[in-house]
């Protein structure tokens, strides 16, 4: 009976130590109220941000910080984003906070989105007006990127920084090289903007620039589907602004940016290219035995000199 009793005490003791330390656990790292602002990254793991927290001596433990997210059931919750915390604020306080509307959030705007690809994004992510949004945006030169965006940006701020970024990011070396080529700066980002939608990785872009500048200089139609596909626009039953399959009378559409209907480049952007694709086009090489360029339906690209080759390689590769 004595053990018993004695068993029964020290599991009570146990608990109540255990406790204690949950509880301690809880409180603030220390009463110091100057704010650090943390960045939480898009995609960043509980576990990540639970390092983050406690490198900056914001909570007293990782595994505590995990444990209580999960007891409370926001484990999918924590927003990504900008947040001003303190060593003053207890656990739940810094949980709170980080459940919340971050002070900036993170926007990622794709690399080859149209300019209404971009308002559509804005409005979910910030409550941007679309409409207001495409009224100042200039296809091509929105850059894309991943950004933080104060929750009550407008329209105006978001143009501004998208336009600034690409000021930044089309530097001077690309510049030179652009000129080099015998190309306007707009020159260059059209064509950038159809090597975008073309092609899908660093080295097929290249590849596509080099032929799509050669037939430019020769005097040849570009003959790019992307063209065509945005002259189509938004397509209702495929809920996208780019039609995936194109048919014979798609080919035929009335518009300056079909490019099977006229030579040389439409009027202007058909999507904002990424860096690499303004880099692909700096440097092109135009003296590519290439003509011809086709990607099947895995992704491959084959290339070929003739056309009776290309429609081989066509025939032969869907």
């Amino acid at each position: 009976m004595k053990k018993i009793l004695a068993l029964i005490i020290i599991i009570i003791v146990l608990i109540f130590v255990a406790k204690g330390w949950w509880n301690s656990q809880l409180t603030a790292v220390s009463s110091d109220k100057e704010q650090k602002t943390v960045i939480i990254a898009k995609g960043k793991s509980l576990n990540e941000i639970a390092t983050e927290l406690k490198k900056e001596n914001l909570i007293r433990s990782g595994k505590a910080f995990i444990f209580y997210v999960k007891s409370q059931g926001l484990g999918n919750k924590l927003a990504a984003g900008t947040f001003k915390l303190s060593q003053s604020m207890s656990l739940p306080e810094i949980i709170e906070i980080l459940s919340g509307k971050p002070n900036e959030q993170w926007v990622t705007l794709i690399e080859g989105w149209r300019v209404e690809e971009i308002a559509e994004e804005l409005n979910e992510s910030l409550k941007i007006n679309q409409k207001e949004f495409l009224k100042q945006a200039k296809e091509g030169y929105m850059f894309p990127d991943t950004y933080l965006f104060v929750p009550d940006a407008t329209a105006e701020q978001v143009v501004k920084r998208l336009r600034d970024t690409f000021e930044v990011r089309f530097n001077d070396d690309l510049r030179v090289k652009i000129k080099a080529q015998d190309l306007t700066e707009t020159q260059a980002v059209i064509l950038a903007s159809i090597v975008e939608r073309e092609a899908r990785s660093d080295k097929v872009r290249t590849e596509v620039a080099g032929i799509l500048l050669k037939r430019l200089k020769i005097g040849m139609g570009l003959n790019a589907d992307a063209t065509v596909q945005y002259a189509l626009g938004y397509q209702q039953d495929e809920k996208s602004w780019w039609k995936r399959h194109l048919t014979h009378d798609d080919l035929k559409i009335s518009s300056l940016y079909n490019t099977y209907l006229h030579g040389g480049l439409p009027p202007a952007p058909i999507c904002n290219p990424s860096l690499s694709s303004l880099q692909a086009v700096a440097n092109a090489d135009p003296s590519t035995p290439y003509l011809y360029y086709y990607h099947d339906s895995t992704g491959n690209s084959y290339y070929a000199t003739t056309l009776e080759e290309h429609n081989a390689n066509v025939a032969n590769n869907p």
